[in-house]
């Protein structure tokens, strides 16, 4: 038997030349490189190399185990990456809207979650946009709205809007006591890079032609807006409520109202990793439900 790890100085030299440039390419000493080649040919009794004044040249035996040892070397090292691997704590990918993460940040859910999973964690991905989970964007998303048919999951709240001002606002021009009167009021909704949204939709049919006193491409855009004053807009309740300044004008809507998910794809959703998310979702629904629905 020998050491494997004499290897790695078998294969420098074969790859450098010289004992000199393999000693520098492992950053160990020349007289190491030359020790652990010798000893290695000692202890199987065979002949690696010729010594040359120009540089070490393989021997027929040499170039004849080359390529196994090449493979060992390999191996060795899938091995010891395989090692580092489970060794690590393995990386969960949440993607979901940056309010609701900030919710979940002050939770106290995912120290929950990380406490009962030590050897997961958790990292948001987060996104104007719908992070694509077929092509590994992320590993689990909660969503609300429609979702698609390669994705798999299960409901875990609602999502329900409601219309809000501005209690500054309210004072100085009144608030609209239903759909109807939203045409008489500068209203706060999506810009045209989150068109397909449904709040663009509902607005463009029940307020058709309808004055906007600011548009934003995010759900924190409009809170920041509606706080502001300039105008009325519909938010989610989870939201809209949680802001003192805001007064909740009419609602629930209803168009507006959809399932708030845990979602993955169907190939991911057996993975460990997502099957632990997916358990403690489940049993901390209570918890979450507040935060996604208000």
């Amino acid at each position: 038997m020998f050491d494997w790890n004499d290897l790695k100085y078998l294969l420098a030299v074969a790859r450098h030349g010289s004992t000199l440039a393999a000693a520098r390419a492992l950053d160990v000493n020349q007289s190491t490189v030359q020790r652990h080649v010798a000893e290695l040919e000692a202890q199987l009794s065979l002949r690696f190399f010729e010594r040359l004044p120009a540089g070490y040249k393989l021997t027929e035996t040499g170039q004849a185990v080359l390529g196994a040892a090449e493979n060992v070397a390999a191996a060795i090292a899938d091995l010891e990456r395989a090692f580092h691997d489970v060794s690590r704590p393995s990386i969960l990918r949440l993607t979901c809207p940056e309010p609701i993460a900030i919710r979940l940040a002050r939770s106290g859910l995912l120290e929950r979650f990380h406490g009962a999973n030590p050897g997961i964690r958790l990292e948001f991905v987060l996104a104007d946009r719908y992070v694509d989970l077929s092509k590994g964007e992320a590993d689990v998303a909660l969503r609300s709205g429609d979702t698609v048919a390669d994705l798999v999951g299960r409901k875990v709240a609602d999502s329900i809007w409601a219309v809000y001002a501005s209690r500054a606002y309210v004072e100085q021009h009144g608030a609209p006591a239903s759909v109807e009167e939203l045409p008489h009021h500068p209203l706060i909704g999506f810009d045209k890079s989150v068109i397909g949204h449904r709040l663009s939709i509902w607005l463009d049919r029940v307020a058709p032609g309808a004055r906007y006193a600011a548009l934003g491409s995010s759900v924190l855009g409009l809170v920041s807006a509606a706080k502001a004053g300039v105008g009325v807009a519909a938010l989610p309740v989870a939201l809209g409520g949680s802001e003192p300044d805001l007064v909740r004008l009419f609602g629930p809507v209803r168009d507006l109202t959809r399932a708030w998910r845990l979602l993955a794809h169907r190939d991911a959703r057996r993975q460990p990793r997502v099957k632990a998310f997916f358990d403690f979702v489940a049993s901390e629904r209570a918890a979450l439900k507040p935060i996604l629905t208000g």
